[in-house]
């Protein structure tokens, strides 16, 4: 089993970045497909990013490809999110996940392991 540990959200004003990280313990990360998602407010989890065992294959909801970007570095266990020209409607709760199918998923119930979350705000 692996834990996951989000950190890296905050407040941003709209146009600017951030860049999430989520760290894995307990089994190594590059045993996983990686996922990001997010919920915000009154809203159910979202798919956002993710990306396969190798790095090598990612992909993304409409509304944030060309602005984030997804990648890990299995040698730190570690999968990063980076955020740039972020909008008030990428306000949420950030989720990181992994999964042990076989081929990339986008869906919320292919996931087995959850991370507790990081809030980012945008600010217009």
């Amino acid at each position: 089993q692996v834990q996951l540990v989000e950190s890296g959200g905050g407040g941003v004003q709209a146009g600017g970045s951030l860049r999430l990280s989520c760290a894995a313990s307990g089994r190594t990360l590059s045993t996983y497909i990686m996922g990001w998602f997010r919920q915000a407010p009154g809203k159910e989890r979202e798919f956002v990013a993710a990306i396969n065992r190798s790095g090598g294959i990612t992909y993304y909801t409409d509304s944030v490809k060309g602005r984030f970007t997804i990648s890990r570095d299995n040698t730190k266990n570690t999968v990063y999110l980076q955020m740039n020209s972020l909008k008030p409607e990428d306000t949420a709760v950030y989720y990181c996940a992994a999964s042990n199918s076989i081929v990339v998923v986008i869906a919320t119930r292919s996931y087995d392991y959850w991370g507790q979350g990081t809030q980012v705000t945008v600010s217009s």
